[in-house]
Protein backbone atom coordinates (compact mmCIF):
# COMPACT_ATOMS: atom_id res chain seq x y z
CA UNK A 1 0.00 0.00 0.00
CA UNK A 2 1.14 3.77 -0.98
CA UNK A 3 -0.03 5.96 1.39
CA UNK A 4 0.01 9.78 0.35
CA UNK A 5 2.20 9.03 -2.64
CA UNK A 6 1.64 8.45 -6.12
CA UNK A 7 3.07 4.85 -7.41
CA UNK A 8 5.72 5.15 -9.79
CA UNK A 9 4.68 4.92 -14.12
CA UNK A 10 5.76 1.56 -15.17
CA UNK A 11 4.75 -1.20 -17.54
CA UNK A 12 1.11 -0.16 -18.21
CA UNK A 13 -2.09 -2.60 -19.78
CA UNK A 14 -2.43 -5.61 -20.63
CA UNK A 15 -4.85 -7.77 -22.56
CA UNK A 16 -8.61 -9.52 -22.07
CA UNK A 17 -11.63 -11.16 -23.71
CA UNK A 18 -15.05 -11.05 -25.23
CA UNK A 19 -17.59 -13.78 -24.46
CA UNK A 20 -20.93 -12.51 -25.51
CA UNK A 21 -23.26 -12.17 -22.44
CA UNK A 22 -26.95 -13.31 -22.30
CA UNK A 23 -29.36 -10.88 -22.27
CA UNK A 24 -27.62 -7.93 -23.93
CA UNK A 25 -30.38 -8.46 -27.18
CA UNK A 26 -29.24 -8.70 -30.70
CA UNK A 27 -29.24 -5.56 -31.92
CA UNK A 28 -26.51 -5.00 -29.16
CA UNK A 29 -24.55 -7.65 -29.53
CA UNK A 30 -24.63 -6.96 -33.34
CA UNK A 31 -23.55 -3.21 -33.29
CA UNK A 32 -20.81 -4.42 -30.52
CA UNK A 33 -19.89 -7.26 -32.89
CA UNK A 34 -19.23 -4.83 -35.95
CA UNK A 35 -17.82 -2.09 -33.57
CA UNK A 36 -14.66 -5.10 -32.76
CA UNK A 37 -14.79 -6.05 -36.22
CA UNK A 38 -14.10 -2.59 -37.55
CA UNK A 39 -11.20 -2.05 -34.48
CA UNK A 40 -9.46 -4.60 -35.79
CA UNK A 41 -9.18 -3.83 -39.63
CA UNK A 42 -8.53 -0.29 -38.99
CA UNK A 43 -5.54 -1.46 -36.44
CA UNK A 44 -6.76 1.12 -33.42
CA UNK A 45 -7.92 0.44 -30.00
CA UNK A 46 -11.97 0.81 -29.01
CA UNK A 47 -14.25 0.38 -25.96
CA UNK A 48 -18.07 -0.49 -25.96
CA UNK A 49 -20.65 -1.12 -23.10
CA UNK A 50 -23.72 -3.10 -23.17
CA UNK A 51 -26.02 -4.84 -20.50
CA UNK A 52 -25.29 -8.10 -18.82
CA UNK A 53 -28.11 -8.77 -16.23
CA UNK A 54 -29.66 -7.60 -13.32
CA UNK A 55 -28.06 -8.13 -9.67
CA UNK A 56 -30.19 -9.88 -7.06
CA UNK A 57 -31.06 -6.11 -5.85
CA UNK A 58 -32.64 -5.06 -8.74
CA UNK A 59 -29.71 -3.05 -10.24
CA UNK A 60 -28.39 -3.02 -13.84
CA UNK A 61 -25.15 -4.30 -14.61
CA UNK A 62 -23.33 -3.29 -17.29
CA UNK A 63 -19.96 -5.33 -19.39
CA UNK A 64 -17.28 -3.19 -20.70
CA UNK A 65 -15.47 -4.62 -23.86
CA UNK A 66 -11.78 -3.11 -24.04
CA UNK A 67 -10.30 -3.79 -27.58
CA UNK A 68 -5.97 -2.94 -28.12
CA UNK A 69 -4.81 -2.07 -32.14
CA UNK A 70 -3.96 -6.12 -31.53
CA UNK A 71 -6.89 -7.25 -31.26
CA UNK A 72 -6.63 -8.42 -27.51
CA UNK A 73 -10.13 -7.96 -25.61
CA UNK A 74 -10.94 -7.74 -22.09
CA UNK A 75 -13.91 -8.10 -20.49
CA UNK A 76 -15.00 -6.26 -17.44
CA UNK A 77 -18.10 -6.69 -15.49
CA UNK A 78 -19.67 -3.39 -13.37
CA UNK A 79 -20.42 -6.16 -11.04
CA UNK A 80 -17.44 -6.79 -8.71
CA UNK A 81 -15.13 -5.36 -11.39
CA UNK A 82 -14.97 -9.10 -12.86
CA UNK A 83 -12.39 -9.51 -15.47
CA UNK A 84 -14.95 -11.58 -17.34
CA UNK A 85 -13.24 -12.76 -20.07
CA UNK A 86 -9.71 -12.34 -21.77
CA UNK A 87 -8.64 -13.34 -24.98
CA UNK A 88 -5.27 -13.03 -26.70
CA UNK A 89 -3.08 -14.58 -29.06
CA UNK A 90 -0.93 -17.85 -28.80
CA UNK A 91 2.89 -18.23 -30.43
CA UNK A 92 0.66 -19.45 -33.98
CA UNK A 93 -1.74 -16.08 -33.57
CA UNK A 94 -4.72 -18.35 -32.45
CA UNK A 95 -6.70 -16.09 -29.74
CA UNK A 96 -8.18 -17.92 -26.75
CA UNK A 97 -9.87 -16.89 -23.53
CA UNK A 98 -6.91 -17.34 -20.73
CA UNK A 99 -9.54 -16.87 -17.83
CA UNK A 100 -12.08 -18.78 -15.81
CA UNK A 101 -15.19 -17.80 -15.34
CA UNK A 102 -19.29 -17.68 -16.43
CA UNK A 103 -20.88 -16.62 -19.50
CA UNK A 104 -23.39 -14.76 -17.70
CA UNK A 105 -24.34 -12.95 -14.45
CA UNK A 106 -26.21 -15.77 -12.51
CA UNK A 107 -22.94 -18.06 -12.36
CA UNK A 108 -21.18 -14.98 -10.50
CA UNK A 109 -23.67 -14.64 -8.23
CA UNK A 110 -24.89 -18.35 -7.73
CA UNK A 111 -21.42 -19.82 -7.18
CA UNK A 112 -17.87 -17.93 -8.04
CA UNK A 113 -15.14 -18.65 -6.03
CA UNK A 114 -14.20 -14.75 -6.96
CA UNK A 115 -13.54 -15.56 -10.31
CA UNK A 116 -11.61 -12.58 -11.78
CA UNK A 117 -13.42 -10.19 -8.81
CA UNK A 118 -12.04 -7.37 -7.02
CA UNK A 119 -11.76 -8.26 -3.63
CA UNK A 120 -12.13 -6.15 -0.52
CA UNK A 121 -12.23 -3.92 1.87
CA UNK A 122 -9.59 -6.51 3.03
CA UNK A 123 -8.05 -9.56 0.60
CA UNK A 124 -7.11 -12.47 2.00
CA UNK A 125 -7.62 -13.93 5.82
CA UNK A 126 -8.64 -11.79 9.01
CA UNK A 127 -8.02 -14.31 12.35
CA UNK A 128 -11.27 -15.44 13.73
CA UNK A 129 -13.23 -12.57 12.28
CA UNK A 130 -11.67 -10.07 14.67
CA UNK A 131 -9.25 -7.18 14.98
CA UNK A 132 -8.47 -4.39 17.46
CA UNK A 133 -7.64 -0.86 16.18
CA UNK A 134 -7.26 2.17 18.35
CA UNK A 135 -7.92 0.34 21.08
CA UNK A 136 -11.20 -0.80 19.78
CA UNK A 137 -12.13 -4.45 18.80
CA UNK A 138 -14.33 -5.01 15.45
CA UNK A 139 -15.96 -8.37 14.44
CA UNK A 140 -16.13 -9.22 10.79
CA UNK A 141 -18.27 -12.14 9.63
CA UNK A 142 -17.05 -15.90 9.35
CA UNK A 143 -17.35 -16.60 5.84
CA UNK A 144 -14.57 -19.33 6.01
CA UNK A 145 -14.57 -20.56 9.15
CA UNK A 146 -13.70 -19.85 11.57
CA UNK A 147 -12.02 -16.82 9.76
CA UNK A 148 -13.07 -13.92 7.61
CA UNK A 149 -11.95 -13.72 4.20
CA UNK A 150 -12.14 -11.05 0.98
CA UNK A 151 -14.31 -8.79 2.76
CA UNK A 152 -16.77 -10.86 4.32
CA UNK A 153 -20.39 -11.99 3.21
CA UNK A 154 -20.54 -9.38 0.99
CA UNK A 155 -17.45 -7.64 0.00
CA UNK A 156 -16.54 -5.35 -3.24
CA UNK A 157 -17.01 -8.83 -5.40
CA UNK A 158 -20.93 -8.72 -4.66
CA UNK A 159 -21.78 -4.92 -5.37
CA UNK A 160 -22.13 -3.40 -8.64
CA UNK A 161 -19.70 -0.43 -8.91
CA UNK A 162 -20.23 2.62 -10.64
CA UNK A 163 -18.66 2.20 -13.63
CA UNK A 164 -17.22 4.61 -16.51
CA UNK A 165 -15.66 4.07 -20.21
CA UNK A 166 -12.60 6.40 -20.66
CA UNK A 167 -9.89 7.00 -23.65
CA UNK A 168 -6.39 8.34 -22.99
CA UNK A 169 -3.04 8.62 -24.27
CA UNK A 170 -2.26 5.31 -22.05
CA UNK A 171 -5.29 3.24 -23.74
CA UNK A 172 -8.93 2.39 -22.95
CA UNK A 173 -10.26 1.26 -20.00
CA UNK A 174 -13.04 1.71 -17.45
CA UNK A 175 -13.16 3.67 -14.22
CA UNK A 176 -15.19 1.39 -11.25
CA UNK A 177 -16.08 3.94 -8.17
CA UNK A 178 -17.97 2.01 -5.19
CA UNK A 179 -18.78 3.73 -1.38
CA UNK A 180 -18.27 1.44 1.31
CA UNK A 181 -20.84 2.63 4.46
CA UNK A 182 -19.78 3.01 8.02
CA UNK A 183 -19.89 -0.39 9.77
CA UNK A 184 -20.37 -2.14 5.98
CA UNK A 185 -19.45 -5.89 7.00
CA UNK A 186 -18.17 -4.58 10.16
CA UNK A 187 -15.43 -2.65 8.75
CA UNK A 188 -15.12 1.21 10.61
CA UNK A 189 -14.88 3.99 8.13
CA UNK A 190 -16.62 5.23 5.21
CA UNK A 191 -14.31 3.96 2.45
CA UNK A 192 -14.40 5.54 -1.05
CA UNK A 193 -12.66 3.36 -3.36
CA UNK A 194 -11.94 3.57 -6.95
CA UNK A 195 -10.32 0.95 -9.43
CA UNK A 196 -9.39 1.65 -12.83
CA UNK A 197 -8.47 -0.87 -15.79
CA UNK A 198 -6.46 0.61 -18.72
CA UNK A 199 -5.38 -1.79 -21.66
CA UNK A 200 -3.15 -0.56 -23.93
CA UNK A 201 -1.26 -1.70 -26.81
CA UNK A 202 1.63 -3.81 -25.14
CA UNK A 203 -0.71 -6.42 -24.28
CA UNK A 204 -0.53 -4.54 -20.75
CA UNK A 205 -3.49 -4.47 -18.82
CA UNK A 206 -2.96 -1.76 -15.37
CA UNK A 207 -5.04 -2.02 -12.11
CA UNK A 208 -4.51 1.39 -10.48
CA UNK A 209 -6.29 1.18 -6.84
CA UNK A 210 -7.20 4.14 -4.59
CA UNK A 211 -9.10 4.85 -1.30
CA UNK A 212 -9.99 7.44 1.17
CA UNK A 213 -11.65 7.29 4.69
CA UNK A 214 -13.32 8.97 6.94
CA UNK A 215 -11.94 6.73 10.09
CA UNK A 216 -9.41 4.84 10.46
CA UNK A 217 -9.78 1.24 8.93
CA UNK A 218 -7.57 -1.59 7.01
CA UNK A 219 -8.02 -1.83 3.17
CA UNK A 220 -6.03 -4.41 1.39
CA UNK A 221 -7.94 -4.90 -2.15
CA UNK A 222 -6.89 -7.37 -5.02
CA UNK A 223 -7.88 -8.89 -8.01
CA UNK A 224 -8.89 -12.48 -8.08
CA UNK A 225 -8.41 -13.56 -11.76
CA UNK A 226 -8.02 -17.04 -12.29
CA UNK A 227 -4.97 -17.40 -15.20
CA UNK A 228 -5.25 -20.85 -17.86
CA UNK A 229 -2.81 -19.57 -20.05
CA UNK A 230 -3.60 -22.34 -22.17
CA UNK A 231 -6.99 -21.58 -23.02
CA UNK A 232 -10.54 -21.50 -20.61
CA UNK A 233 -10.54 -24.70 -18.48
CA UNK A 234 -8.90 -27.03 -21.26
CA UNK A 235 -6.63 -28.72 -18.71
CA UNK A 236 -5.15 -28.14 -15.36
CA UNK A 237 -2.04 -25.72 -14.57
CA UNK A 238 0.50 -27.76 -13.61
CA UNK A 239 2.47 -28.00 -17.03
CA UNK A 240 2.87 -23.85 -16.35
CA UNK A 241 6.30 -22.73 -15.25
CA UNK A 242 6.29 -19.97 -13.37
CA UNK A 243 9.23 -17.55 -11.44
CA UNK A 244 8.22 -15.96 -8.55
CA UNK A 245 11.35 -13.27 -7.31
CA UNK A 246 10.89 -13.75 -3.85
CA UNK A 247 12.85 -15.27 -0.65
CA UNK A 248 10.63 -15.83 1.78
CA UNK A 249 6.86 -16.81 2.27
CA UNK A 250 4.23 -16.05 4.93
CA UNK A 251 3.84 -19.57 6.81
CA UNK A 252 0.68 -20.62 7.99
CA UNK A 253 -1.45 -22.46 10.50
CA UNK A 254 -3.73 -24.85 9.54
CA UNK A 255 -6.20 -22.43 8.95
CA UNK A 256 -4.40 -20.63 6.63
CA UNK A 257 -3.43 -18.08 8.92
CA UNK A 258 -0.32 -16.70 9.00
CA UNK A 259 2.24 -17.55 11.98
CA UNK A 260 3.89 -14.20 12.32
CA UNK A 261 7.09 -14.99 10.73
CA UNK A 262 8.99 -15.61 7.50
CA UNK A 263 10.08 -18.69 6.60
CA UNK A 264 12.44 -18.80 3.67
CA UNK A 265 12.15 -20.87 0.56
CA UNK A 266 15.59 -22.33 -0.14
CA UNK A 267 15.59 -26.08 0.09
CA UNK A 268 11.83 -26.15 -0.07
CA UNK A 269 9.27 -26.43 -2.57
CA UNK A 270 8.16 -23.12 -2.45
CA UNK A 271 11.31 -22.02 -4.05
CA UNK A 272 10.24 -20.12 -7.67
CA UNK A 273 13.31 -17.98 -8.03
CA UNK A 274 14.24 -20.19 -11.10
CA UNK A 275 11.39 -20.99 -13.35
CA UNK A 276 9.96 -24.38 -12.11
CA UNK A 277 6.61 -26.34 -14.05
CA UNK A 278 4.04 -25.33 -10.88
CA UNK A 279 2.73 -29.47 -10.69
CA UNK A 280 6.56 -30.09 -9.90
CA UNK A 281 6.67 -30.15 -5.97
CA UNK A 282 3.11 -29.17 -5.20
CA UNK A 283 1.96 -33.22 -3.94
CA UNK A 284 5.11 -32.56 -1.62
CA UNK A 285 5.03 -33.86 1.86
CA UNK A 286 6.04 -30.65 3.09
CA UNK A 287 3.64 -29.26 6.47
CA UNK A 288 3.00 -25.77 4.52
CA UNK A 289 1.46 -28.22 1.19
CA UNK A 290 -0.49 -30.03 3.39
CA UNK A 291 -2.10 -27.31 4.91
CA UNK A 292 -2.61 -25.25 1.31
CA UNK A 293 -3.96 -28.89 -0.15
CA UNK A 294 -0.98 -27.59 -2.79
CA UNK A 295 0.22 -23.37 -2.98
CA UNK A 296 -2.17 -20.80 -1.07
CA UNK A 297 0.37 -18.67 0.42
CA UNK A 298 1.94 -15.01 0.22
CA UNK A 299 5.39 -14.65 -1.07
CA UNK A 300 7.36 -11.84 0.43
CA UNK A 301 8.55 -9.83 -2.72
CA UNK A 302 12.23 -9.08 -3.26
CA UNK A 303 12.22 -5.38 -3.50
CA UNK A 304 14.95 -2.16 -2.88
CA UNK A 305 12.38 -0.02 -1.49
CA UNK A 306 8.58 -0.18 -1.37
CA UNK A 307 7.08 1.81 -3.52
CA UNK A 308 8.08 1.14 -7.10
CA UNK A 309 6.50 -1.26 -9.79
CA UNK A 310 8.51 -4.35 -9.64
CA UNK A 311 8.12 -8.07 -10.87
CA UNK A 312 5.56 -10.13 -8.80
CA UNK A 313 5.58 -13.18 -11.44
CA UNK A 314 6.36 -14.81 -14.66
CA UNK A 315 4.57 -17.25 -16.01
CA UNK A 316 5.09 -19.35 -19.26
CA UNK A 317 2.95 -22.19 -21.10
CA UNK A 318 4.76 -24.56 -23.10
CA UNK A 319 2.02 -25.60 -25.71
CA UNK A 320 1.01 -22.41 -26.54
CA UNK A 321 3.81 -20.50 -25.77
CA UNK A 322 1.84 -17.89 -23.73
CA UNK A 323 3.03 -15.88 -20.80
CA UNK A 324 2.08 -13.57 -18.05
CA UNK A 325 4.68 -10.77 -16.50
CA UNK A 326 2.93 -9.43 -13.39
CA UNK A 327 4.35 -6.18 -11.90
CA UNK A 328 3.25 -4.65 -8.74
CA UNK A 329 3.50 -1.77 -5.98
CA UNK A 330 2.48 -4.36 -3.30
CA UNK A 331 4.84 -6.00 -0.70
CA UNK A 332 3.81 -9.60 -1.83
CA UNK A 333 1.74 -11.88 -4.09
CA UNK A 334 -0.63 -14.71 -3.10
CA UNK A 335 0.11 -17.91 -5.42
CA UNK A 336 -3.32 -20.33 -5.40
CA UNK A 337 -3.32 -22.89 -7.17
CA UNK A 338 -7.33 -23.96 -7.44
CA UNK A 339 -7.10 -26.74 -4.52
CA UNK A 340 -10.32 -26.37 -4.13
CA UNK A 341 -12.10 -26.15 -7.35
CA UNK A 342 -13.62 -29.87 -7.47
CA UNK A 343 -15.39 -30.33 -10.93
CA UNK A 344 -18.55 -28.96 -9.51
CA UNK A 345 -18.40 -25.64 -10.95
CA UNK A 346 -19.28 -25.23 -14.76
CA UNK A 347 -18.33 -22.36 -16.46
CA UNK A 348 -17.89 -20.77 -19.72
CA UNK A 349 -18.98 -22.47 -23.13
CA UNK A 350 -19.48 -25.73 -20.78
CA UNK A 351 -16.00 -25.98 -19.49
CA UNK A 352 -15.92 -28.01 -15.94
CA UNK A 353 -13.72 -26.55 -14.05
CA UNK A 354 -11.63 -29.04 -11.98
CA UNK A 355 -9.03 -28.93 -9.14
CA UNK A 356 -5.80 -27.14 -9.95
CA UNK A 357 -7.84 -26.06 -13.61
CA UNK A 358 -6.74 -22.40 -12.94
CA UNK A 359 -4.48 -20.46 -11.03
CA UNK A 360 -4.04 -16.88 -8.59
CA UNK A 361 -1.61 -14.09 -8.58
CA UNK A 362 -2.90 -11.73 -6.29
CA UNK A 363 -1.00 -8.67 -5.62
CA UNK A 364 -1.94 -7.51 -2.06
CA UNK A 365 -0.50 -7.18 1.62
CA UNK A 366 0.49 -9.90 3.93
CA UNK A 367 -2.81 -11.68 5.23
CA UNK A 368 -4.36 -11.21 8.92
CA UNK A 369 -1.86 -7.98 8.86
CA UNK A 370 -4.40 -5.98 11.49
CA UNK A 371 -3.66 -8.40 13.37
CA UNK A 372 -0.12 -8.99 12.94
CA UNK A 373 2.12 -6.28 14.12
CA UNK A 374 5.35 -7.25 12.46
CA UNK A 375 3.66 -7.02 9.33
CA UNK A 376 3.93 -4.09 7.23
CA UNK A 377 0.66 -1.94 8.03
CA UNK A 378 -2.38 -1.93 6.04
CA UNK A 379 -4.51 0.49 8.40
CA UNK A 380 -5.32 3.57 6.16
CA UNK A 381 -6.75 6.55 8.06
CA UNK A 382 -8.16 10.04 7.16
CA UNK A 383 -6.35 12.50 5.08
CA UNK A 384 -4.25 9.47 3.88
CA UNK A 385 -4.75 8.10 -0.14
CA UNK A 386 -4.02 4.71 -0.36
CA UNK A 387 -3.08 3.94 -4.06
CA UNK A 388 -1.21 0.73 -5.47
CA UNK A 389 -0.63 -0.57 -8.62
CA UNK A 390 -0.38 -3.78 -10.40
CA UNK A 391 -0.07 -4.12 -14.74
CA UNK A 392 -0.19 -7.77 -16.04
CA UNK A 393 1.12 -8.29 -19.76
CA UNK A 394 1.03 -10.40 -21.91
CA UNK A 395 3.16 -11.92 -24.63
CA UNK A 396 4.43 -15.20 -25.84
CA UNK A 397 7.65 -17.00 -25.68
CA UNK A 398 10.15 -17.09 -28.58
Amino acid sequence: MIVGRRPLRGALLFALAALACRGAGADSAAKTDSTKTAAKAKGVDSISRAPFGTAPDGTPVEVFTLTNANGVEARILSYGGIVQSLKTPDKTGKMDDVVLGFDDLAGYVKSSPYFGAIVGRYGNRIARGRFTLDGKTYTLAINNAPNSLHGGIKGFDKVVWHAEPFRSDSGVGVVLTHTSPDGDEGFPGTLNAKVTYTLNDQNELAIDYEATTDKPTPVNLTNHTYWNLAGDGSRDILGHVLAIPASGIVPVDSTLIPTGEIMKVAGTPFDFRAPTPIGARIDSPHVQIKYGRGYDHTWVLDRADQSSLVRAAHVMEPTTGRTLDIYTTEPGVQFYTGNFLDGTVVGKSGHVYKRRYGLALETHHFPDSPNQPSFPSVILRPGQVYRTKTVFKLGTAH
